[in-house]
């Protein structure tokens, strides 16, 4: 099973909308729109995995963190992100890192 991380997305909460109007109108059950939001999880992380090859540095204060179910969850205050010739400077980020390991989850090097 694919982490679902990214039905809270942009682009994951337009195609939950789209789903739900589509039972609504009654053009498709509820059991296909699983079907759909579970192939959207596997094709989001396996896109995530081999396509994006950017590289971003990070630097800040750690305000709290946790591990549970292999899921990390990291809150830094203070955070200057970096890119090659880009600085961005936000006051609060959270970063939640999974198994990268498991089938569909996102590897990381």
């Amino acid at each position: 099973m694919a982490y679902q991380l990214y039905r809270n997305t942009t682009l994951g909460n337009s195609l939950q909308e789209s789903l739900d109007e589509l039972i609504q109108s009654q053009q498709i059950t509820p059991q296909l729109a699983l079907q759909v939001l579970l192939q959207f999880d596997k094709a989001i992380n396996s896109a995530l995995a081999q396509r994006v090859r950017n590289r971003v540095n990070f630097r800040g204060s750690l305000n709290t963190y946790r591990f549970c179910d292999n899921v990390w969850t990291f809150v830094l205050n203070d955070v200057e992100f970096r890119e090659v010739t880009e600085l961005v400077k936000v006051d609060k980020v959270k970063i939640v890192a999974c198994d990268g390991k498991s089938k569909y989850g996102i590897r990381y090097k």
